[in-house]
């Protein structure tokens, strides 16, 4: 394993345990006790996200724009997925080069669209069974601006670019770049795969590929911003599996489910022994660093703010970016919780009267303290 997996699978193991420590809290009017232990906020831990999620979905609720979105998704073929995996920061930067790439330029052909578009992207790794399958996932404003800056064009109703057209372009970058990333000695081969670090055998991988189609798939458009909100939810912060997923663990196996898209997206399930199971689920850590939301275009992070406002003058719509005169108070975390997801951590699970007030501080035992104090704690 590499170290990012080693420090996943021991964030995800601690998490929410007394190895990272907590603190007890206790009703100011039933005296109801209870100990909260502390997250570990690793992006892939399954129990870490949704605060996180909360706090990028309510940052970015200002960005969208009063028009239709589309939902478009590039996917590598498998021959891909074994190169990828021992390449991973190359590959999925990539996959996100190509990506970009083939949207804009395409978008920006005015026998498309003729505008300079802006979307995000989000990576994904993983397949419903856990197999390694990359592919990313865009959210899309349906038209962009003129190349003056003067308007803004919008799409065909109900239609954004053509798939097919998008899925030639895109194959042709990929596998230039792959090509340019072997040519700079950039790639590894090991294992089964050690065969293509020769040229002539990895020109014939790239010409295996080149006979395939690769898939592109266009979803229709948003019903409006409410739709584009619940699904950003849904995708930019999932991990490879979720808990609600996980069905049992019995005789050293992991029961989970999953949907067949194959047999008309059927719900199904599968059982794994435990260690293949979480060898599946450490292939998609990512490397240190790595980030998989990326904003391109009129949304890149440079100059987002000045664009979206010319957006917004274009299409007519007063401009509702917070203004930097009007600097946010600063809140805690709890408060900041409870606007964001509309539930109190300060509220008596109990009597749903009284506040929960923190009484102690129970130390990480890796810390100050050392286990002798959190087994005094866990005695008392």
């Amino acid at each position: 394993m590499s170290s990012e997996q080693r420090r996943a699978m021991h964030s995800i193991e601690v998490c929410r345990t007394a190895a990272l420590g907590g603190h007890v809290d206790q009703c100011d009017r039933c005296g109801y006790r209870t100990i909260t232990y502390n997250s570990c906020r690793d992006r892939h831990c399954p129990k870490c996200q949704s605060l996180a999620r909360a706090k990028w979905l309510e940052d970015h609720r200002a960005q969208l724009l009063a028009v239709a979105y589309f939902h478009v998704v590039f996917t590598v073929p498998n021959m891909i997925a074994p190169i990828a995996l021992q390449n991973r920061r190359i590959v999925y930067n990539i996959l996100f080069r190509a990506v970009s790439e083939t949207l804009r330029r395409i978008a920006a052909d005015p026998k498309h669209l003729g505008a300079k578009i802006g979307f995000l992207a989000v990576l994904h790794t993983w397949g419903q069974n856990l197999h390694a399958h990359p592919h990313i996932h865009c959210v899309v404003p349906g038209g962009g601006l003129s190349p003056d800056d003067r308007r803004w064009i919008h799409s065909r109703n109900g239609f954004f670019l053509p798939v097919r057209v998008l899925s030639r372009l895109f194959r042709g970058l990929f596998l230039s770049h792959l090509q340019q990333a072997f040519d700079a000695a950039k790639l590894e081969f090991h294992g089964t795969l050690a065969g293509l670090s020769n040229p002539e055998a990895f020109k014939r991988f790239l010409k295996r590929c080149r006979k395939n189609e690769w898939v592109v798939y266009s979803k229709p458009p948003f019903g409006g911003p409410a739709q584009v909100l619940d699904y950003l939810g849904r995708y930019t912060h999932r991990v490879a599996i979720s808990n609600d997923r996980l069905l049992s663990l019995d005789n050293g196996e992991v029961t989970f489910r999953y949907k067949d898209y194959k047999d008309g997206n059927r719900q199904k399930t599968m059982a794994l022994d435990a260690d293949e199971f979480i060898r599946r689920f450490l292939l998609h850590v990512l490397p240190s660093g790595f980030v998989r939301i990326r904003h391109y275009g009129f949304l890149a992070n440079r100059g987002r703010a000045a664009n979206l406002a010319l957006c917004r003058t274009l299409l007519g719509v007063a401009d509702s970016s917070p203004q930097p005169s009007q600097p946010e108070l600063p809140q805690d975390w709890k408060t900041r919780y409870e606007m964001l997801t509309g539930k109190s951590l300060d509220l008596c699970p109990a009597c749903r009267q009284g506040c929960m007030i923190q009484v102690e501080i129970i130390p990480s035992p890796w810390h100050r303290g050392g286990w002798r104090s959190q087994c005094a704690i866990d005695s008392s």
